[in-house]
């Protein structure tokens, strides 16, 4: 999972999936879209407006919760 922020854009990317996907976008609203895969697989999630959405100042605190890490170490909270 990878998270980029452009500032200039004021954009906020979440891609839960590498690599280059042939993607739909389904917008929930006017500030976050979702970009689906095939097989109905969420690829990315796209907040514009993100200082808005997400409050201004720093980055929200990221919490992982049973999420197993890349060298298979158990992530509990």
């Amino acid at each position: 999972m990878k998270i980029s922020y452009d500032p200039d854009a004021d954009a906020l990317y979440i891609r839960l999936i590498e690599g280059k996907q042939e993607c739909r976008t389904l917008r929930l609203n006017e500030e976050v879209a979702l970009d689906v895969g095939p097989g109905e697989v969420l690829v990315g999630i796209e907040i514009l407006d993100a200082s808005e959405v997400l409050g201004e100042g720093e980055a929200p605190a990221v919490e992982l919760v049973n999420v197993r890490t890349a060298a298979g170490v158990a992530v509990e909270g």
